[in-house]
């Protein structure tokens, strides 16, 4: 967009007029750029024994330079032969780096993160990003910009090339060890959870700022000491988070695009020669050596490491992304067509390349990365016949691996029903179960003030009072469950803060990620003094609903009545009466799969209790119904053939007991759960179970909660039993999800 934009002749004359405008907002925005880049970098890692990624980094940026030095003279026709040395490190530098910014976000948002090849590459780049960055930065001393001109004095070279290093070494030196201290300071100052004080964040700013301003009084390159200033400050700390959040949120919203429309302006394509064949060629040469030499580097060195060629290949592509500082630099540095440099000194135009050879670097680093969905697709559809698929029901998760559970909660009310929850569902040991507890937080003004996300996008801190004191509690309580049963269960906490509108998707995209197979909902009414319900929080009831429209996976909604007043469930002894109910449909099977699973526990005393059509019925209005509610006829085989299954499992085991209940229609079926008051302190239904059955026919004509389903609805009702607790399960409406591959595959 930004080189067809650059080029419409009426918007040329526009840019035109703002030509020195974009100059000290361009300059401006990548000194910002690199020193959020430089804080994130880890200059330690050059002092420690050279990891897998690190050697695989080494491997690329050692082959391309090999490759570059050999191919750069073919290149050197529009330089001048006396700089050819310096050309050819400038070249091999851009060429051998790797955008680590832009292929960490392109790997994140195609959901390979996670996986072992995604986490070597971004590991891979961020490494390469940061050597060959520091490479320009050093090389830039002996190398400055106006180097390439032809009236440079080289007389003044040597002395210009030491006063410019003692600069650099002294900035550097000085805020590697001032800034720990400050930052620090200030951290100390502005605890978590306050607002920081407009003082200490303007004198933070300035320090900054004089770190980043000091080298450049020496003529040093602003952007390159922006970047080696953010590779001395400290990583960690308020301060730091923050002033990454907010450059990399100004670099998104106001730097990015009219970076890329002064690229398209700066690219003239006027200029640009395509008649010449050498132009062509100049364009198939850097594609080679900045593709080539990369996949030819890791291919080698994979083969050392054990890689299969296929991975080492995508690693190889994958790791030859540029970014907007290698733009920059095509633009500003390889072509020199412009009448500004580095440092933002006027140069004369002609010192050096001419703009076609600009344009074709651009146009070469376009190709860098154009592949790189392709490639993503390509590791994926690889993994999908290595890895297993991970199911998002629980009538199809495997019983070898463990059930991944999210495990919702309004706040410490529904802690102890939860906890007595997550006892019963343990399961077997192994595989057990992952537990991730998450506080569904409704974003208030209050709250949102003292938000914070992290550096990344994907992680959230809220730092309000009671919020946090609130989340403290619930934590503890947790905490001292699994401290006392840690066997089996793995316990995980994460946050869901929203607004009402957007907490639904946001639970849905932590379930996506955390690759669950349950989520579990709390009611949104709580159970009052006297037994009866209060009017609840209509804002999770919204949420309620819209998780079970649009959730990733399989949905319960334990509606609370007694199942948190329970001490502790033994392990040793029945402390927890139970029952399934089945009449048929999807949500019957997901639940009867999960009832499968509360079996296995010692404590609990299951009953499943079967509702089947009474054959021997003779109403006439009753053969009406039937005749007008079919039930399809793969339906009952999968009832039929899942509950053979389960009774041969189960029941003929002498795991649980079985009640068959032959009923006419939903009358007889209101009765019949009402005679099951006072016998059970949780039952488990499906929430449209039966749905198309006469044994339900009306009853959701009186229905006061539809997100229970019909049996649900009235096992939780004001006319029922106040002492039971109800679990309604959902099963996982298969839309054709990223074929059910887990984030966290392994290929390599």
């Amino acid at each position: 967009v930004g080189l067809v934009m650059g080029n419409v002749a009426f918007l040329r004359k526009l840019y035109m007029e703002f030509n020195t405008t974009f100059v000290f907002i361009i300059d401006f925005g990548m000194m910002c750029y690199m020193f959020a880049l430089g804080i994130e970098m880890d200059p330690f890692i050059l002092f420690k024994k050279p990891s897998k990624d690190a050697q695989v980094a080494y491997a690329g940026i050692i082959f391309t330079f090999i490759i570059a030095c050999t191919t750069t003279p073919f290149l050197s026709y529009f330089t001048d032969q006396t700089k050819l040395l310096e050309y050819t490190f400038s070249l091999s530098t851009l060429l051998s780096s790797t955008a680590s910014p832009v292929l960490t976000r392109l790997i994140t948002r195609l959901k390979i993160g996670k996986s072992d090849i995604g986490k070597l590459v971004i590991a891979t780049g961020m490494h390469s990003d940061f050597v060959c960055s520091l490479l320009l930065s050093v090389g830039y001393i002996a190398m400055p910009i106006d180097t390439f001109c032809n009236d440079y004095d080289q007389k003044k070279r040597l002395k210009k090339a030491i006063i410019m290093g003692c600069a650099l070494l002294g900035q550097t030196v000085l805020t590697a060890l001032v800034s720990p201290i400050f930052m620090s300071w200030v951290d100390n100052e502005n605890p978590e959870g306050r607002p920081m004080k407009g003082s200490h964040l303007v004198l933070s700013i300035a320090v900054m700022v004089m770190a980043c301003a000091s080298s450049t009084i020496y003529e040093y390159s602003p952007i390159l000491s922006a970047f080696m200033a953010g590779v001395c400050f400290p990583r960690e700390g308020r301060v730091s988070k923050w002033v990454i959040a907010k450059i990399n949120y100004m670099l998104t919203t106001i730097f990015f695009p009219i970076f890329f429309l002064w690229m398209g302006y700066a690219a003239d394509f006027r200029e640009f020669d395509a008649g010449h064949l050498l132009t062509w060629a100049k364009l198939f040469i850097l594609i080679f050596i900045a593709i080539v030499s990369k996949v030819v580097g890791t291919v080698i060195y994979g083969m050392i490491l054990g890689f299969r060629w296929p991975e080492s290949v995508a690693i190889g592509l994958l790791l030859t992304t540029k970014g907007h500082f290698h733009i920059f630099l095509a633009v500003k540095v390889a072509s020199i067509f412009l009448t500004f440099s580095l440092s933002s000194h006027i140069i004369k135009i002609g010192c050096g390349a001419n703009t076609s050879t600009g344009i074709t670097m651009v146009m070469a680093i376009f190709f860098t990365i154009v592949h790189t969905p392709s490639v993503i697709a390509y590791i994926i559809k690889r993994a999908k016949k290595r890895a297993p698929n991970h199911h998002m029901t629980l009538q199809l998760l495997d019983p070898l691996h463990e059930l991944r559970m999210l495990l919702c909660v309004h706040g410490p009310d529904n802690v102890p029903a939860s906890i007595n929850f997550m006892e019963i569902s343990r399961g077997a040991t192994p595989p057990g179960i992952v537990v991730y507890v998450a506080d569904m937080i409704e974003l208030t003004d209050q709250i949102a003030e003292t938000v914070e996300r992290g550096a990344d996008g994907r992680t959230t801190a809220v730092k309000d009072a009671a919020t946090v004191e609130m989340r403290d509690k619930v934590t503890n309580s947790f905490q001292d469950y699994v401290d006392e049963n840690s066997e089996s269960i793995t316990l995980k906490r994460t946050l869901a803060v929203s607004t009402v509108t957007n907490m639904a998707q946001d639970i849905c995209v932590l379930a996506d990620e955390l690759m669950i197979a349950l989520i579990i909902l709390p009611f949104h009414r709580n159970q009052r003094q006297d037994g009866k319900f209060d009017m609840g929080h209509q804002g999770f009831r919204y949420v309620n609903r819209k998780l079970l429209r649009s959730a990733p996976c399989s949905v319960g909604i334990l509606v609370n009545r007694g199942l948190g007043s329970i001490e502790k469930i033994s392990r040793t002894q029945v402390s927890l009466n139970a029952a399934v109910i089945f009449i048929g449909g999807k949500d019957d099977r997901e639940a009867l799969a999960y009832a499968g699973m509360v079996a296995k526990h010692p404590g609990v005393k299951l009953t499943v209790i079967r509702f089947l059509v009474d054959s021997s019925a003779e109403s006439s209005r009753l053969a009406a119904y039937r005749v007008n509610l079919p039930e399809p006829e793969d339906e009952v085989g999968h009832d039929d053939e899942c509950f053979a299954q389960f009774y041969e499992k189960y029941i003929n085991g002498g795991r649980i007991s079985y009640l068959e209940k032959h009923l006419a229609n939903a009358a007889e079926t209101f009765t019949t759960l009402r005679s099951f008051e006072g016998q059970y302190s949780l039952v488990i239904v499906g929430k449209e179970g039966g749905m198309n059955s006469i044994l339900t026919k009306g009853m959701d004509d009186w229905q006061q909660c539809p997100e229970l389903g019909p049996i649900g609805d009235v096992l939780s009702g004001p006319d029922f039993s106040m002492t039971v607790s109800v679990l309604v399960i959902q099963q996982h409406r298969l839309k054709g999800e990223i074929d059910g591959l887990d984030e966290d595959f392994s290929i390599m």
